[in-house]
């Protein structure tokens, strides 16, 4: 691990990003991370813009945001919210986690703009950084009961990540003491999706 990690994950209201931001945040504490998160949203809150910076250090206290073009990892939860800051955030060794399925904006569906072609998005991240890794989570997430579980799959997708310092059993930790029984099996299952999604990648 470098003397920093710093993480995005963005996405719009609705998707649990900040929610993912959370649980990463309180594994991390209890694992012996010092932590620091810093969120921006857009003008509204479901639908519009999020986006979260996780900073960890073993040693060190950082501020909140990450600075321009030194994103290591950046988890994307809807494809052009991954892409709209890899100019600001990404460099040619970010490793970028996307979920390839569009959520329209209310301009798009109102017929003012178009939504840029996916494999145009994919294209350009994989271009962008180091790794590019183009999940279909959000289908993974219906099967288990809905689009809202996709913010476990994609943190499972990070935690399986080669290298990176929390696993899947961290943040279970976590959920298992933060989420009601009955929402236990659905998510743990989502974390392994995840993970799984990203070895099958590798492989």
């Amino acid at each position: 691990m470098t003397k920093v990690l710093n993480l995005i994950i963005t996405g719009v209201g609705g998707q649990g990003n900040v929610l993912a931001s959370q649980i990463l945040g309180h594994a991390a504490i209890k694992k012996g991370f010092r932590v620091t998160i810093g969120e921006t949203f857009g003008l509204s809150q479901r639908g519009g813009p999020v986006m979260s910076h996780i900073r960890l250090s073993e040693t060190g206290n950082y501020g909140p945001l990450i600075p321009p073009n030194t994103a290591h990892v950046i988890v994307g939860l809807e494809p052009l919210e991954t892409l709209r800051i890899v100019e600001e955030y990404g460099n040619e060794e970010t490793i970028f986690i996307a979920n390839s399925r569009p959520i329209y904006p209310l301009n798009v569906i109102a017929g003012d703009v178009e939504y840029p072609d996916p494999e145009w998005i994919r294209d350009i991240l994989e271009k962008a950084g180091q790794r590019l890794y183009w999940l279909n989570a959000t289908d993974k997430a219906l099967d288990l009961g809905g689009p809202i579980i996709l913010n476990m799959i994609m943190l499972g997708a990070l935690c399986a990540l080669p290298g990176f310092p929390l696993t899947a059993d961290d943040i279970q930790g976590v959920i298992q003491a933060i989420f009601p029984a009955s929402k236990l099996p659905a998510n743990v299952k989502a974390l392994q999706l995840g993970g799984d999604m990203i070895r099958t990648d590798e492989n």
